[in-house]
């Protein structure tokens, strides 16, 4: 008996598999020329004084990578970096400019360009106020992610089970979340407005760094 074209044989996706990682990423690993989804885990909201933890990418495949530094590290990750600093790879976020203020102050990179899936919901998804990861991945892509272990301690020696395969599904999503939402972006005729926002998004970030993060340039006051 010969399956039917529309049988599922042959077309079941392979195991995601997560690996974790110790300072950096091992010789060999996402090599290629595929956007790169990144997230990262650290010990809190203030980027100068919340240490960088763990840094999560995924090239889209079934394999997602979870870099950890320790307390005292140094940072160096040559591997991680050489790909993060990339420019011919476009590197996805949710909410850009939180993680790229983190990798340029710990990693010394900018990790661009860019592609942010929180901006991009913002400028397409007008009928809501929601554009969390968790709502995103449950509308465009009908899926449900759980969002227990996103305030929880980073910088332990041991990172359990549960932190991995939450740390792992920030980055799982964001491939397939860009198809839609560029397909989005180019219908409402908001694609071009997009790019400049992505493109702004590291000075953004080091605006941050320097001092500004609570403040809106652009604006009249003051």
């Amino acid at each position: 008996m010969h399956p039917s074209p529309q049988s599922p044989i042959g077309l079941i996706a392979p195991a995601m598999a997560v690996h974790f990682h110790e300072e950096d990423l091992p010789d060999g690993v996402l090599q290629g020329d595929s956007p790169l989804a990144v997230d990262t885990e650290t010990m809190g909201l203030i980027t100068a004084r919340d240490r960088l933890c763990i840094v999560q990418i995924s090239d889209g495949g079934p394999d997602e990578h979870l870099v950890r530094f320790n307390p005292g590290s140094s940072f160096d990750a040559p591997n991680l970096k050489a790909i993060l600093a990339d420019r011919s790879r476009v590197k996805l976020y949710h909410f850009a400019r939180f993680d790229l203020a983190a990798i340029e102050h710990y990693l010394g990179v900018e990790a661009a360009p860019v592609f942010c899936t929180k901006i991009a919901s913002k400028l397409v998804r007008t009928y809501t106020d929601r554009h969390g990861l968790k709502n995103l991945v449950e509308e465009l892509l009908g899926e449900n992610i759980s969002k227990q272990q996103q305030s929880s301690d980073w910088g332990g020696p041991d990172i359990s089970q549960a932190q991995r395969d939450y740390a792992a599904s920030d980055v799982r999503y964001l491939h397939r979340m860009k198809d839609e939402l560029e397909k989005r972006l180019e219908r409402e005729g908001r694609m071009e407005m997009a790019q400049a926002a992505f493109d702004f998004l590291p000075t953004r970030a080091r605006l941050d760094l320097a001092g500004w993060a609570d403040k809106d340039l652009f604006s009249h006051e003051g």
